[in-house]
């Protein structure tokens, strides 16, 4: 069973986001089916690598969009981002270093942050970009 289910209240009616954001959901599913069928070490890692740079390639395209239209809430929106990136890099420095920190509650933090993001926030950018033309 997947850690997290899409729906489409987590669309933001911008298709290169919501891609980008099924993508996401897709990367945390597989990373919580490679803990629980305990597959390694080495998959982990791979898995937790596509997971942070692809985060880091998705806040980047929303960034662009927020630059490009001069998004009021920006800047609001970007230390989210940054906090979330600062926390998923400790995690991930402890799990090269060693530490098993790739557990339940980590896997249930993700998937919160990532419903709570795109929900809370994600959809607020989404009718001001519509309202700029972007689909």
């Amino acid at each position: 069973m997947a850690l997290v289910e899409w729906k489409e209240a987590y669309t933001v009616n911008i298709i290169e986001i919501d891609t980008q954001h099924k993508k996401l959901v897709d990367l945390i599913n597989e990373l919580h089916a490679a803990l629980i069928s305990g597959t390694g070490t080495k998959v982990l890692n791979k898995i937790l690598n596509d997971l942070v740079n692809y985060t880091l390639y998705h806040f980047d395209t929303e960034e662009k969009f927020f630059d490009l239209y001069e998004y009021p809430e920006s800047a609001e929106h970007k230390k989210a981002h940054k906090d979330l990136v600062q926390q998923v890099a400790a995690l991930q420095k402890k799990h090269n270093d060693g530490e098993k920190v790739l557990t339940i509650d980590v896997m249930n933090f993700l998937r919160d942050w990532l419903q709570d993001h795109i929900v809370g926030t994600d959809k607020k950018f989404g009718p001001f970009l519509n309202s700029k033309g972007v689909f």
